[in-house]
This record gives structure tokens, C-alpha cells and sequence, in this order.
């Protein structure tokens, strides 16, 4: 079984919400403080092996993979995962904007307020990877024909005696 599926399994299949509650907290207490890290540091290339990294973060190897499967999307260069193994050799380049900008999207506010993006991005760049991200939130809606109006179609005749009959 590769490292993704244990991950997945251990993840996925809690007893009961108690203990579904008490893995997550713990498991996004080891997160933010890797990435808590990886900003106070501005580390921007994770490398290594799988197994060496987990334990410098004081993580197992199938927590480390839920970080990984967490930062993939944010990576400036795609990764197998489902070929990682504890033994595997990963090199994790990260695109700090993309990382700002999917933890907005999962709402992962313990995270996109951390302190270490201060130096990493600006102010300036934060609001508008914000005003990107609200802007996908906003549904607009398109401007729909009136009865009386001539039809789309071209007909000549009035909406109400075409198409929209």
C-alpha cells in the first residue's frame, strides 16, 4: 500500500466524530507549525527523503504525506504522489502566491494568517490574491431577454412569440 492511501485510510476512517476531531486538531497543529517554518525560514524548495523530513518536523511519514497531499497544488512543478513512498526522494518547489491563494480557498485561516507572510509577500499582494479569490465567489448573473424584446435567435419576431414560447 503507497504512502497516499495509508494517509487516506488513516484519515478517513475514524471510529467515531470524537476521535475524527482529535486526529484533525492534532494533525493541523503539525501543519501550521511546518508551515509556520517554511515562512519564517522562506524556504522555497522542500527536498529530501520522505521519511528524514517527517521525523525533522517531528511528524509521522503518513502525516507528512497529508502535508504534501495538501501542498501539491501549490507546487510550481506537478508530483506523483501516488508514487511516493517513505523511502522516496521528493524535491517540493513551492509558488508562494499559489500556496496564499489555495489557503484561501480551503479557508484555512490558521494558516494564510500566519505571521512569516509578512516577509514573503506584501500587503499589496495579499489583497489582490484576495480580491482574486472573492472574485470566484461572485456569481454574476447574465442579462436575460425580455418578453417584449426581439428574439436572440434573429427571427425578428418578439421574445414572447418565439423562443421563448
Amino acid at each position: 500500500m503507497n504512502l497516499l492511501t495509508k494517509w487516506r485510510n488513516l484519515s478517513e476512517n475514524l471510529e467515531s466524530q470524537e476521535s475524527e476531531v482529535k486526529f484533525w486538531e492534532e494533525y493541523l497543529k503539525e501543519e501550521a507549525t511546518v508551515y509556520d517554518e517554511l515562512l519564517n525560514k522562506k524556504i522555497e524548495v522542500i527536498e529530501g527523503k520522505v521519511s528524514d523530513l517527517a521525523a525533522s518536523h517531528n511528524m509521522s511519514v503518513e502525516h507528512f504525506m497529508g502535508f504534501i497531499d495538501g501542498i501539491s497544488e501549490s507546487l510550481k512543478e506537478d508530483i506523483d504522489l501516488e508514487a511516493i513512498e517513505a523511502d522516496s526522494e521528493i524535491s517540493l518547489k513551492i509558488d508562494f502566491e499559489k500556496l496564499y491563494y489555495n489557503m484561501l480557498v480551503v479557508e484555512a485561516e490558521w494558516l494564510y494568517t500566519l505571521p512569516g507572510w509578512e516577509d514573503i509577500l506584501s500587503v499589496e499582494e495579499r489583497k489582490e490574491l484576495e480580491k482574486a479569490y472573492r472574485r470566484t465567489k461572485t456569481v454574476v448573473k447574465e442579462k436575460q431577454t425580455g418578453r417584449n424584446e426581439p428574439c436572440p435567435c434573429g427571427s425578428g419576431k418578439k421574445f414572447k412569440k418565439c423562443c421563448g414560447k
